[in-house]
């Protein structure tokens, strides 16, 4: 994949490919990548397939984008130890990261018709290895800051022995789709005549209150009291 330095366009249509294109349920389809680019920045796991020698594995990741990154459409940031198998195996070649955030619990008046509320994406590109410094530092600042903002910028400078150990993956998110539920259950008119409850749960995430560590120094830092408020 060659990066570009072209300002991006984040008006970009979703789904621009067959591959990404539902099939299904078109109605739950996203068409506005601010959208995406919202998910995205609220969720903070990935899971990314990957096909190794003799099998596919699909595993659970941090994360994090730059919409205004070099890879077509804004760059997709995955990181870990340079002797992960999966991500050797990802170096140059086709990965599907997908995100999801559940945010209800969908209860009909029928099994057919229980269900969830979601917001989930799939992008789908080649993996290319961060090699630039100044790019791969950036990166690992973002996935630390996708998880506490400003966070990065109160640590120590990573040290040679760490960014030895550390491989950086980009994704391109111009190949990406997205679809979203909300609301009640679509029961059958002859259920909701007959009576029955039916509706939706919502689900939210909560941050606890941060438990400092035995050998923490100090207050709570700013950028931590932040998240949890």
């Amino acid at each position: 994949m060659t990066s570009t330095t072209a300002p991006h366009d984040h008006d970009l249509p979703l789904e621009p490919t067959s591959r990404t294109r539902a099939t299904r349920g078109r109605h739950r389809v996203v068409q506005d990548r601010s959208r995406l680019l919202a998910l995205l920045q609220d969720a903070y796991v990935a899971h990314v397939a990957v096909s190794l020698a003799d099998h596919p594995v699909v595993l659970p990741t941090a994360f994090a984008i730059d919409p205004d990154g070099p890879d077509e459409g804004g760059s997709l940031y995955l990181h870990g130890s340079v002797a992960a198998v999966w991500l050797g195996a990802a170096r140059d070649a086709q990965v599907c990261v997908s995100v999801t955030e559940l945010d209800g619990l969908v209860l009909g008046r029928s099994g057919f018709h229980h269900s969830m509320n979601y917001r989930s994406a799939v992008v789908i590109g080649t993996a290319r290895v961060v090699e630039d410094a100044a790019e791969r530092q950036r990166a690992l600042d973002l996935i630390v800051d996708h998880v506490v903002p400003g966070r990065a910028a109160t640590l120590r400078p990573s040290t040679r022995k760490e960014l030895a150990a550390t491989l950086v993956l980009a994704v391109p998110l111009l190949e990406a789709s997205m679809k979203e539920r909300s609301g009640g259950p679509g029961d059958d008119p002859a259920d909701v005549t007959a009576g029955g409850w039916g509706g939706h749960v919502p689900v939210r995430r909560v941050l606890g209150a941060p438990v400092p560590d035995a050998d923490a120094v100090g207050p709570v830092p700013a950028e931590v009291v932040r998240l949890v408020v």
